[in-house]
């Protein structure tokens, strides 16, 4: 049996992983236009940096793939895939033949219609040569403006601080991360941000880069001008769909798949942020991991695996500042309680949101002290009725509660 992946992101590559370590009579070809191996797409910040080196970028070494049988195959775009036929074409004219073909080629950076957003000097960052660029232009001094104020535009932010530009972030809504933080705990992070250098505007946005050839700056929609040599569009992403698409296969807002990852298509799996399930796209890690544990079970046999949706989590640590948000953090509607933390010294703010003496949300900037338990509290659905008013407390022990409950349901 024949398996090609196209993509060697996260999902790809821990698909590969799956099927090898399962089932090592399958051969596993691992395509990637880019010319390098693996690299978690996280590591690029530290990259910019200056944590890490190029050479301590890839995840696994080349004894790593030769050891679980996965040929990699690097500079290779695939251009074309025949359902029917089961071939992937190739950009430099190759065919290669298929028994079980996994898409797994990510999403790229949404640049919203500017103006002047063609200018030389205006980047996005989706992969180490865009990194590149970035650190050659922070290299010359030159100011930087991000437009966007999400994860990656604030860890690029702090990150870019290292080289001693100046940095301002622009963020279109009223503040920081709003499907990630609460209105407290936004204006703690952005002091947390602004107090390391990085200046912070909310409430408006770019009408127009202006420059002639090179960038110059941008008008706000304020009316406002912010000189800048180097603008960083950090705008979300959109899933690489143009091959599904153009291959007939069913697509939305990504390549639609259902509970075994399989597409419209016989033995065509879509993973990671490529892949959309009941209708969303999430775009990030550990959905990327699920789905690939999925698919790499199906295609290996084990077709009673299905996936099931993950609890949203993303954290951001950047020079000091911790933050993690899980699950439901801004709860709009239905009976719901939420308990506080806050010490704005030590710049520190914890949240729990709790329904039905549940915890299905939270909220935790400035520690990750009680990160573990958290996530215990709401993966398990533990009842915290006993408890509620104490869980935030200091000197209340969080996970030894935790550990009280799991017991006493095993």
């Amino acid at each position: 049996m024949r398996l090609v992946i196209i993509g060697n992101g996260v999902a790809g590559v821990t698909t590969a992983r799956n099927v090898a370590d399962r089932k090592a009579s399958i051969e596993v070809h691992l395509y990637t236009k880019e010319p390098y191996a693996y690299y978690p797409r996280p590591r690029l910040i530290d990259y910019i940096s200056g944590k890490l080196s190029v050479e301590n970028l890839p995840q696994y070494d080349d004894a790593w793939y030769q050891a679980r049988g996965i040929d990699v195959h690097l500079s290779q775009q695939a251009m074309a895939v025949d359902p029917q036929a089961r071939k992937v074409a190739f950009a430099d004219g190759h065919k290669e033949i298929y028994d079980s073909l996994v898409l797994a080629t990510g999403s790229r950076a949404w640049v919203p219609p500017i103006q002047g957003a063609h200018l030389q000097g205006v980047h996005t960052l989706r992969c180490l040569d865009d990194a590149h660029a970035l650190c050659r232009q922070a290299e010359q001094g030159e100011p930087f403006l991000i437009l966007g104020g999400g994860l990656l535009g604030l860890d690029t932010a702090m990150a870019l601080r290292s080289y001693g530009v100046d940095v301002t972030v622009v963020e279109l809504l009223p503040r920081l991360l709003p499907r990630q933080l609460d209105v407290e705990g936004a204006a703690l992070l952005q002091q947390a941000i602004e107090a390391r250098g990085v200046r912070v505007i909310t409430g408006d946005a770019c009408s127009e880069i202006e420059g002639d050839a090179q960038v110059h700056g941008a008008r706000l929609g304020s009316g406002r001008f912010l000189p800048a040599g180097v603008v960083l569009i950090s705008a979300g992403v959109r899933p690489k769909i143009d091959l599904a698409q153009e291959a007939g296969l069913t697509c939305h807002l990504g390549v639609v798949v259902d509970e075994r990852m399989l597409t419209s298509a016989p033995a065509i799996y879509a993973v990671g942020d490529t892949a959309e399930f009941n209708g969303r796209v999430w775009g990030i890690i550990p959905a990327a991991l699920a789905q690939a544990r999925v698919a790499g079970a199906q295609i290996t046999g084990q077709t009673d695996v299905a996936y099931q949706d993950v609890v949203p989590s993303t954290t951001l640590q950047v020079t000091g500042i911790d933050l993690t948000s899980v699950g439901e953090v801004n709860p709009e509607a239905g009976d719901y309680q939420e308990v506080r933390f806050l010490d704005e010294a030590a710049q520190i703010y914890k949240k729990l949101v709790i329904r039905e003496n549940r915890v299905v949300g939270a909220i935790l900037l400035g520690s990750r002290s009680d990160l573990a338990a958290v996530n215990q509290l709401v993966s398990r659905g533990i009842d915290v009725t006993e408890v509620q008013d104490q869980l935030l407390e200091p000197d209340f022990d969080l996970g030894a509660f935790v550990r009280r409950a799991s017991a006493r349901s095993a």
